[in-house]
């Protein structure tokens, strides 16, 4: 899927919302544990209820590594669900890779050949070696971790490094990758207000922005520091949405809280035009 795509869905829609599918078997309702596939169950029933009201899904690999083979298998089960059924939404695998040239290009390879993703998320600590393998597939987009939402992120990202904080040496560095087109950035929602400087950097790039809802992110303040002409933000809320309920009607509340954010967005977006 091209940028361009995905504006497209987000100004159809009237939705920049991204919901990330982190199941945990102790969260879910109990009556699904007798599927055979309880996860891929779970996300079948997620997405169905959800998918006109987002452009995005975003699994977290851990959730599903931490399984071992059945949880890789559900992971491979959702993205073939999504990808035959929902083409037009765009898939981010949440793995947060990033290692020497070769090994990259083998995470590479395993998300978006195998597995079919449109985008995986990269830490970019080991430098350009370790980002650009993913950014040689064409029509695949590497989401680099710039500014996280954990209180951990000003252990190092904020430091200065000649005189610049050390995530805009990374954003302003990452411009001159190969294919750096085919880059996003994660910055989270709870460090809004750097969201100007970083426009300033990336002004054209789309931004993943985790930690609206549960982790105390605001939408307004991300949107009025971090929208572009393009939109150019995917917000990602995952147990606000996903857990809003444990019983046999926690489909339709994952959707009734997705529904929420898509009003809040349709009002933003319509107020931009």
């Amino acid at each position: 899927m091209t940028t361009q795509q995905l504006t497209e869905q987000i100004r159809k829609k009237k939705s920049f919302l991204c919901i990330g599918l982190d199941v945990d078997l102790n969260k879910i309702p109990q009556h699904l544990l007798q599927e055979e596939d309880p996860i891929f169950a779970f996300n079948k029933a997620i997405i169905d209820a959800t998918h006109q009201l987002c452009v995005a899904y975003k699994p977290n690999t851990a959730f599903y590594e931490a399984y071992g083979l059945k949880g890789w298998k559900s992971l491979e089960k959702t993205i073939q669900y999504l990808n035959a059924n929902y083409p037009e939404i765009f898939t981010i695998a949440d793995a947060k890779r990033g290692d020497i040239g070769n090994t990259s290009s083998m995470y590479a390879k395993a998300f978006f050949e195998d597995l079919g993703f449109d985008s995986v998320t990269v830490a970019p600590y080991m430098g350009r070696d370790s980002v650009e393998p993913f950014l040689a597939f064409h029509d695949k987009h590497t989401i680099m971790l710039a500014l996280t939402s954990n209180a951990g992120a000003f252990d190092f990202q904020t430091l200065k490094v000649n005189n610049k904080e050390l995530y805009k040496e990374v954003l302003e560095v990452s411009k001159t990758y190969k294919n750096s087109r085919n880059l996003m950035y994660v910055v989270g929602a709870t460090k809004a207000t750097f969201l100007a400087d970083i426009r300033k950097i990336v002004p054209d790039s789309f931004l993943l922005v985790p930690g609206v809802g549960a982790q105390g992110g605001n939408l307004q303040d991300v949107c009025k520091y971090g929208l572009n002409k393009h939109v150019g933000l995917l917000i990602n809320s995952s147990r606000g949405i996903i857990y809003a309920s444990n019983q046999t009607d926690f489909a339709q509340a994952a959707a009734n809280k997705a529904n929420e954010l898509q009003q809040e967005m349709e009002v933003i977006l319509n107020s931009q035009s």
